[in-house]
């Protein structure tokens, strides 16, 4: 039986560091038998092309001994992830990415491959496409999607970038927590809300915090749990 290894990172560059250098241990081990990797640079950040989102991801991982290729360099996208035992989806805007799955008809094709053993490494919006749906993005619906449903390879959702209340703020927007608590309104899934800097490392049903500063465990109906790095999430 194939087991179903993640790695979903809130944020690809932590303020005073480069691209995945606060995440590049847990990348390489979490990788430590695998040095081929399909990138999907579908969430595009900032509106660069394919070609250049890509080139990012590749120097950083040939870094780490890694060689990336895109996937959109491909004709047969669904044999592209057929041909490569690890993913990673980039961050960017949620909406783009998820639009762009569909398009390609790659989400069933992304699920079995995992369920089936391939690695996946998410960072922001690549780690909101794994989740239940992308209604806990903190990104502008730029493109409409067919479905806000995604991936679905954990029980639960995410708040990547995921920032703390503060009292002292003059601000009267609504807080993060605040906009959590109006998804509860309407759904009954879990979500993390996961630190700059944190990770959700998951293997089959287990689901571990890694990386820094930890998380917040949002149930409906439930006060929020706080976690530290090595807690387990307990759902």
């Amino acid at each position: 039986m194939s087991q179903t290894y993640l790695l979903l990172i809130s944020n690809s560059t932590l303020h005073g560091s480069g691209y995945l250098d606060h995440c590049a241990e847990e990348i390489q081990s979490f990788l430590k038998n695998h040095s081929t990797v399909l990138f999907i640079a579908y969430a595009r950040p900032g509106g660069i092309s394919h070609d250049e989102y890509t080139k990012v991801a590749k120097d950083r991982f040939e870094k780490m001994g890694k060689n990336l290729h895109g996937i959109h360099e491909f004709k047969d996208k669904q044999q592209a992830i057929s041909d490569h035992e690890a993913v990673f989806i980039g961050g960017g805007n949620t909406f783009v990415l998820l639009t762009m799955l569909y398009k390609n008809n790659l989400i069933e094709p992304l699920k079995n491959a995992v369920k089936d053993g391939m690695k996946y490494i998410g960072t922001s919006a690549g780690s909101n496409v794994a989740c239940q749906s992308i209604k806990t993005t903190n990104d502008m619906p730029i493109m409409y999607p067919p479905s806000f449903n995604a991936l679905g390879l954990v029980p639960f959702n995410i708040n990547p970038h995921y920032i703390d209340p503060d009292p002292s703020t003059k601000h009267m927007g609504e807080t993060r927590e605040k906009r959590i608590q109006e998804f509860f309104v309407f759904n009954d899934i879990p979500v993390i809300g996961l630190r700059e800097g944190a990770i959700i490392h998951c293997k089959n049903d287990s689901y571990t915090i890694k990386g820094k500063y930890g998380a917040r465990v949002f149930t409906k109906n439930k006060e929020p749990i706080e976690l530290k790095t090595e807690d387990a999430i307990d759902l």
